[in-house]
């Protein structure tokens, strides 16, 4: 897939959905948010919930960024959730422009795999294994989430990362959500024994929404 060379100048984008509704995971927990999830992704980890966005064709619109801030800005709330698929393989700066002439905190959920365009409130990076992410974005990451299946290999990948970070950057461990029984367990032993990290729950699965 080509990198987007038509919508080169991020002026429109490849929308897979908008809705409104409550941040079900990482440090922003149950605050109200107006999700952006854009279309494209290259990491494509075997977990995914969201498979659908990870190629772009005729049938994904492309939405002009000021369409998309205007939608946004019809929600009660002014957080914004910009998220993927692999939102950073897209050029960000002219719709973070747009929101934050709105009024809008810029929240962004990456797997750090590509540079940062656009200026954002909160950094989440996720980090997988299959495409590393940037030091550039790690280094300007407010939340490191890590995503944990195997735990072996999750948790040396936590600790690998969490040295590549500013010391003030939040460090959380999450469950893939299909192993989160046993999984949990070895989260929990690990933030007993390594109390600089958190827990990441997914509440919005547990609550049913979206």
């Amino acid at each position: 897939m080509d990198k987007f060379a038509t919508e080169k100048n991020g002026e429109r984008l490849p929308v897979a959905e908008e809705f409104y509704s409550v941040q079900g995971e990482g440090c922003h927990t149950g605050l109200a948010a107006y999700f952006i999830r854009l279309a494209g992704c290259d990491v494509r980890c075997p977990f995914c919930d969201s498979k659908a966005t990870w190629s772009v064709n005729g049938s994904t619109p492309l939405a002009p960024v000021a369409d998309i801030a205007a939608r946004a800005a019809a929600s009660p709330c002014r957080n914004v959730v910009i998220t993927g698929g692999e939102p950073l393989m897209h050029n960000l700066a002219p719709l973070c422009k747009a929101l934050k002439e709105r009024g809008f905190s810029i929240w962004l959920e990456t797997s750090g795999a590509h540079p940062l365009t656009g200026d954002f409130d909160w950094i989440c990076v996720s980090p997988k294994a299959q495409k590393p992410p940037l030091d550039e974005v790690l280094m300007k990451a407010n939340e490191l989430k890590i995503i944990v299946s195997d735990a072996y290999e999750s948790l040396t990948m936590a600790r690998h990362y969490a040295e590549r970070v500013h010391g003030d950057c939040a460090l959380l461990l999450q469950a893939e959500w299909d192993s989160r029984d046993e999984a949990y367990r070895a989260i929990y032993n690990y933030v007993l024994q390594n109390p600089k990290w958190r827990i990441s729950i997914q509440t919005h699965k547990i609550l049913n929404i979206r």
